[in-house]
């Protein structure tokens, strides 16, 4: 073979190949520049020319330079989390209503963080209240107006710094509630009563919520509950523990009663329909006092007391009197008794 031929191989061999161009591998200097578009920027290991062969399989399209790399979502929102701990979430979830005014309490106290509450409806939007607090409970009675809804409470977990970020804050979730089944009715108000001969009469009147109508005045529960609310009057005789009662719709009891005898009562509204919290609050207690006697007044312990108090001051009569007759019939014998000694 030719001096020639060798030079033509020795020549062939030393020159660069395209798949190495394109993989951004450059020969020791002088160094061949770059192509348009590529971006060179690994180092080349070993010595000039590579010992293994060049590469079989189709090479992936070069990038070129200033092309950003891939976005990982998962991975940014990892690496978030890891500078922000994980803070305490709120336990002890309880819904208190009396008339339709809502507050929902929970546990514990917030050190170095805040709470927010979100209330969602089934059919209605997310809404939220007591943002940012550092209190354990949250009126919620303005948004559960539409009180046949059902709602539950998402109590976040909040720093300024989360809010700030668009991070999700950690949170906890309370029970079901719908207002309709839930609310305790509160104690209706005695207006008025009367016992003429043997009729009992009681007015009363329904309690209010915090709802208002368009004119400003408060609805009442009845005009809420409508036919699903009734009242119990629950009745007996003054100085007795036979009950008896009587169920109206309406705002006041007609009862027969005796006629010589006083009766004690109270009010209470009901729910037949529900299957829970069924009855509300008791109205104070009253009682009649028409024909009351002095014994019906006080009750016959009193007169017991008095009685023992009589006794024991005749007794303590009776005993003074016999030590002071005893004393002056002695006092006579002493002076007939002979002086000693005369």
């Amino acid at each position: 073979m030719s001096d020639g031929s060798w030079a033509h191989r020795d020549q062939r061999r030393r020159a660069p190949s395209n798949s190495l161009r394109r993989g951004c591998c450059a020969p020791p200097p002088p160094p061949p520049p770059p192509q348009a578009g590529l971006c060179c920027c690994a180092p080349c290991w070993g010595a000039w020319p590579p010992p293994f062969p060049e590469p079989v399989s189709p090479e992936p399209p070069p990038r070129a330079c200033g092309t950003p790399l891939p976005f990982f979502p998962f991975a940014q929102a990892t690496a978030s989390s890891w500078g922000s701990p994980e803070l305490p979430t709120a336990v002890n979830i309880t819904w208190s209503s009396i008339n339709f005014k809502t507050i929902l309490r929970w546990q514990p106290k917030p050190s170095d963080y805040f709470y927010t509450v979100e209330i969602h409806g089934q059919t209605s939007d997310t809404q939220k209240k007591c943002i940012l607090t550092a209190e354990t409970e949250c009126d919620v009675t303005d948004v559960l107006r539409n009180v046949r809804e059902t709602y539950t409470a998402h109590i976040l977990s909040v720093t300024s710094s989360r809010m700030d970020n668009f991070e999700e804050p950690p949170f906890a979730v309370s029970e079901k509630f719908t207002p309709y089944n839930r609310t305790i009715l509160g104690k209706p108000e005695i207006q008025n009563y009367t016992q003429k001969d043997s009729e009992l009469n009681v007015v009363f009147k329904d309690p209010l919520t915090p709802y208002t109508f368009p004119n400003g005045s408060f609805q009442s529960i009845r005009d809420i509950f409508k036919h699903d609310l009734q009242y119990k009057l629950y009745y007996w005789k003054d100085q007795s523990s036979g009950k008896k009662d009587a169920i109206t719709k309406s705002h006041k009891f007609e009862i027969n009663v005796d006629s010589t005898k006083n009766y004690c009562f109270y009010v209470q509204g009901i729910i037949p329909s529900r299957r829970e919290n069924r009855g509300g609050q008791e109205s104070v207690v009253l009682c009649t006092s028409v024909g009351r006697s002095i014994l019906d007044e006080y009750g016959a312990e009193v007169f017991i007391i008095i009685a023992v108090i009589a006794i024991a001051i005749i007794t303590l009569a009776v005993v003074l009197s016999v030590i002071l007759c005893k004393r002056k019939k002695a006092k006579p014998a002493r002076e007939k008794e002979p002086l000693n000694g005369v």
